[in-house]
């Protein structure tokens, strides 16, 4: 690495606004210190309902004090700076799916108190909120989702739209009073995906002051398996084209040393049904060439810069769009 690129890594906060890793390794949180990583946003629930939650806060309650030389939480972005200026990965909790509170709205502001700084509301599926990206019919928000949105503001929780379908994100970030995210997603007009974004709603959501995080999930990349940082850091210099340097950051999606039953379990229907048939990923899975874990974190800068990215533009990518973001949505 060039001494430019080390010192630009090095100096900045460095934010990976999705991570959903086996959080039983102890791997996970020495691959994040390793990959400079200053905060990241940590998946606790997915498919889990509000007992299952709770239980997956104690078990991280637990973390924090087990792995306390390496990770601490984070509820601000003062926390992530107090992370940084400590040597530690600030986690931010973070759910990918609504599931967590049932039918109960009351339950944000409980789960807000825990921690709960990140909410993206569906997954993949249909839940009472609205409609994910998988599913066949996508009527937007239901009427508890329109509640749902305005608590998450009220809340002063970051509504993440990655996973959402395509009417129910545009009528969130619509609604949303405060600036909405799309923590791992990429273009859709680059590589058609349903997994991917239209450029309306990429448009809709920066407008709005929201961010974009490019997402290195390979099978969401057009080269699959095969691809490289090289390929990553191409749909980042994409997502610089169609919505601005202000408006993208990291959102990797690393699912360090998760087994091959955590992706039939994420693919299934409503976390019960699991697919059809298997969905052909290499054991171990693993992200893109360069950059398979988050120790690999710093090539990415690398290559930023050596695309001629100048190290304020290259820091806000890396993290500082994110830390604008969450100052302004969490109310820092």
């Amino acid at each position: 690495m060039t001494q430019f690129g080390e010192n630009v890594h090095q100096d900045s906060v460095v934010i990976d606004a999705l991570n959903v890793s086996n959080w039983d390794s102890p791997a996970v949180y020495e691959s994040l210190k390793s990959g400079g990583v200053t905060g990241i946003n940590a998946t606790i629930a997915i498919w889990e309902g509000f007992a299952e939650t709770m239980d997956n806060i104690a078990g991280w309650m637990a973390r924090f004090r087990e792995y306390e030389d390496l990770i601490s939480q984070a509820t601000s972005a003062k926390d992530i700076l107090q992370a940084k200026e400590e040597g530690k990965t600030g986690v931010v909790i973070g759910w990918q799916n609504t599931s967590p509170i049932g039918n109960d709205l009351n339950r944000l502001e409980l789960f807000h108190a825990l921690g709960v700084r990140v909410v993206q509301i569906t997954y993949n599926e249909r839940n009472l909120v609205g409609n994910g990206c998988y599913e066949r019919n996508d009527n937007g928000l239901s009427n508890f989702g329109l509640d749902t949105v305005k608590e998450l503001n009220r809340l002063g929780i970051l509504i993440d739209l990655s996973h959402v379908g395509d009417q129910t994100s545009l009528e969130a970030a619509e609604l949303s009073e405060a600036p909405v995210a799309c923590t791992h997603a990429n273009a859709r007009s680059m590589f058609n995906h349903p997994r991917n974004k239209t450029d309306e709603l990429l448009k809709l959501v920066t407008e709005g002051g929201g961010v974009i995080g490019a997402n290195a999930y390979p099978p969401f990349l057009a080269n699959g398996f095969r691809s490289t940082v090289s390929d990553y850091v191409d749909v980042i210099d994409d997502l610089v084209e169609r919505v601005g340097i202000d408006h993208v950051g990291i959102g990797t999606d690393y699912c360090q040393d998760q087994p091959v039953s955590f992706f039939d379990w994420i693919f299934s229907q409503q976390g019960t049904k699991p697919p059809a048939s298997s969905l052909g990923y290499p054991d171990p899975f693993h992200h893109p060439i360069g950059m398979e874990t988050p120790d690999g974190f710093a090539s990415i800068t690398l290559e930023l810069s050596a695309r001629g990215y100048g190290d304020s533009d290259t820091s806000k990518i890396i993290g500082g769009n994110w830390m604008r973001l969450f100052r302004e949505v969490w109310g820092d």
